[in-house]
């Protein structure tokens, strides 16, 4: 597995899809109407990700860290070519470890690039998610207050339409207990999308941001509040999702230049 590749595909930045994203994350759609926010290389990994996933069927997938880095800014009407690489695959305590990097590029070279972390469950299961839990309504979002960020079942499935990532675990309860979890979970980078936009409300410009390391904690599940909270450090801004008893997601956020 080590070393395989994946695409090339394509991304077609187009209007529409990056309304629909904005408007699934809770993004500011006048900020993004002739460029894509940064979350939206999310788009990007899952045009390969997903025949990388299908492989790995199976077992029990937790997605456990994520870098990006953003070269340029994603404008509406790039057309962008994708590639994945499998850069790990090792087994460690009965967990095996994938590592996966995505290459964006367009005709002048490099426009995104990251590197994902997948866990699969071997002999144990990569994370405790404790007991099963009931489905909430589709559209019930548990009320966010002010400064907190939250899903319904709907916002995940308009997410995963906007994003590409369909993993069944985040919008079908029966495959998400088959999977480990309590129940459906958020996506992980719908929440990297939150804190994303803490950070870029420090910058003005179509790439706020430079790069970034996402540290996925703890499963989310809809209709749970959880307050985004980012401190600014120099030229990067240490972000945090959590509520009263849990962290769910940590992330180290470099700033672009102005």
């Amino acid at each position: 597995m080590e070393g395989r590749n994946f695409g090339p595909g394509t991304l077609s930045v187009t209007r529409d899809r990056v309304a629909a994203y904005v408007e699934a994350t809770g993004d500011d759609p006048h900020r993004w109407r002739d460029h894509a926010p940064p979350g939206f290389a999310s788009a990007a990994l899952f045009v390969v990700a997903p025949d990388l996933l299908a492989e790995l069927a199976g077992r029990s997938v937790v997605h456990g860290e994520q870098t990006f880095a953003w070269h340029r800014a994603v404008r509406v009407g790039d057309e962008l070519t994708v590639a994945g690489t499998v850069s790990r695959y090792r087994e460690r305590g009965g967990v095996v470890y994938v590592g996966f990097d995505l290459s964006v590029t367009d005709g002048a070279g490099e426009v995104v690039t990251g590197s994902s972390l997948f866990l699969l469950s071997g002999e144990s299961a990569p994370v405790d998610s404790g007991a099963v839990v009931s489905e909430p309504a589709p559209h019930d979002d548990g009320a966010p207050g002010e400064g907190e960020r939250s899903a319904s079942r709907a916002t995940l499935v308009r997410y995963a339409a906007a994003s590409g990532d369909w993993n069944p675990v985040h919008w079908d309860h029966d495959s998400a207990v088959a999977a480990g979890f309590p129940g459906v979970v958020v996506h992980g980078l719908l929440q990297a999308a939150w804190a994303l936009q803490e950070a870029a409300r420090h910058r003005s410009g179509p790439r706020p941001v430079a790069s970034a390391r996402f540290r996925f904690r703890a499963p989310l599940l809809p209709a749970r509040p959880a307050r985004v909270t980012g401190e600014v450090e120099e030229d990067a801004v240490a972000v945090s999702i959590a509520d009263g008893t849990q962290e769910y997601l940590n992330a180290r956020i470099e700033l672009a230049d102005e």
